[in-house]
């Protein structure tokens, strides 16, 4: 395994600008560019865990892909931890994540190799957004996450610029999350036969506020 100092060393090898001196900090938070989401959660905040939960095609993972898609647009350097190999760099491309600006990390399924991958990620710094993709993660497997990484991983962005996010099909990080959002279940929305569109449901389950859910609709596009 590289020590810290290596890895800093091969990162700053290929994203040398984003360790050194910049002349203007982001803000505190992070937009995710979908108004609902913003209006819902302000943003994700800097310096904090954040995670998204939702069952399987419940929405969590495209909002994931929404915040690479902001941070990497606004030249952020990024890291993704794929734990099981979901991540389709040309679907994500689409949806606005610049490629070179994101380092993608897979785990082949072992978890135990993507806790320590984060776990090096969080303390080389210079991420503007680093991200765990557990969504395909069994439930079971993910419950089985001490609590002390999750306590750990807080404590390593802590007073830094980082954000670090989390999806998954259940709320692991529990109250080592700073802001905490649930997506889903998708609801169809049809006319007869023909899809008049779907709905994507978010709540924010932390912190407690008067609003708690936001609803996203998508309209497919018909083909003339």
């Amino acid at each position: 395994m590289r020590t810290n100092a290596a890895l800093q060393a091969v990162l700053q090898g290929r994203f040398a600008s984003e360790f050194g001196l910049r002349p203007q900090l982001p803000p505190d938070v992070l937009p995710l560019g979908i108004p609902e989401v913003d209006a819902l959660c302000g943003g994700l905040p800097r310096g904090a865990l954040t995670e998204i939960t939702g069952p399987a095609s419940s929405g969590c993972t495209s909002l994931l892909c929404a915040a690479l898609a902001q941070a990497t647009a606004d030249e952020e350097t990024c890291a993704l931890v794929d734990v099981t190999d979901a991540f389709d760099p040309e679907s994500a491309a689409a949806a606005g994540v610049v490629l070179p600006r994101l380092l993608w990390i897979r785990c082949n399924g072992n978890a135990e190799k993507a806790l320590r991958a984060a776990d090096l990620l969080l303390q080389a710094g210079g991420f503007g957004l680093v991200a765990m993709d557990l969504a395909d993660v069994p439930p079971g497997d993910g419950r089985r996450i001490s609590l002390s990484s999750w306590y750990r991983f807080r404590r390593s962005v802590e007073s830094t610029r980082t954000i670090f996010l989390v999806s998954g099909q259940e709320p692991y990080a529990r109250q080592c999350a700073s802001l905490a959002l649930e997506a889903g279940p998708v609801q169809a929305e049809w006319s007869g036969r023909q899809l008049e569109g779907v709905w994507l449901p978010v709540r924010r389950r932390k912190p407690v506020g008067v609003a708690m859910e936001a609803r996203l609709r998508w309209k497919p596009e018909i083909a003339g």
